[in-house]
């Protein structure tokens, strides 16, 4: 953690030169799991997700960034095309708050007040706290004795993960700025899907998969946001 602080007081120093500026945005696109329930692709979108990001760009290089997002993760049996996974059918639904926050880094100068159209790709890196509902898997029968399983939500929790984005970006005018960015979160925990709830349902009746490795979800979609505060120079100190 101090070298995280101090990494970012260094950034602070080499812009204190430069004035900041500010964006604040929305995000729209769509979320899925990579996880023991539903399909493996990594960027396979089945849910909405929607969000509000704001920037604090240090240079034109450098951002420092944070954001809200909600989307319902769907874990579904029948999009994977595992025969294994398709046959199961198991179908989860889980309500999913994100705050996360980090440093974006632009590959190219990204200067928000040129009069010419800005153009870069850039990464997002850093940390995710997020509340997600807490599933179990319970063992049911229908009026013909046929078993099958069904969903159903115990309890809430809130867990960390580690989030990274990769995205690009453009400017439209010098106050309106458009992206595509996908990024994919490791969660520090293995019950996004409800295939290994803990407390009283840690038996192994109610787990399913692999049980050693950490559940992923991914947020693709657009992002839309508009530039304020002071205008930056960016010129050489002579």
């Amino acid at each position: 953690m101090k070298k995280i602080g101090l990494f970012i007081v260094l950034l602070f120093v080499l812009g204190k030169t430069r004035a900041q500026i500010h964006e604040l945005g929305a995000f729209v696109g769509a979320s899925n799991t990579i996880a023991d329930v539903g399909a493996t692709h990594p960027v396979y979108g089945n849910s909405p997700v929607y969000g509000l990001i704001y920037k604090w760009n240090i240079t034109t290089r450098y951002a420092i960034r944070s954001s809200f997002k909600y989307s319902t993760l769907k874990s579904y049996d029948y999009y994977a095309q595992d025969l294994s996974r398709f046959s199961r059918f198991l179908t989860i639904d889980n309500n999913v708050l994100e705050f996360a926050l980090g440093m974006e880094v632009n590959f190219f100068d990204f200067n928000l007040h040129n009069d010419d159209k800005e153009i870069s790709p850039y990464v997002f890196a850093g940390v995710g706290y997020f509340q997600h509902e807490a599933n179990r898997f319970i063992q049911t029968e229908d009026q013909a004795g046929t078993s099958f399983y069904t969903s159903e939500k115990y309890d809430g929790e809130l867990v960390w993960s580690i989030p990274l984005v990769v995205g690009i970006k453009a400017s439209i005018s010098p106050l309106f700025i458009v992206g595509l960015e996908t990024g994919i979160r490791y969660a520090l925990t293995d019950n996004l899907d409800g295939s290994n709830p803990g407390g009283e349902f840690s038996g192994d009746e109610y787990k399913r998969g692999n049980l050693h490795n950490n559940d992923w979800y991914v947020f693709t979609g657009l992002t839309f946001s508009y530039t304020f505060g002071q205008i930056p120079c960016y010129c050489k100190e002579k």
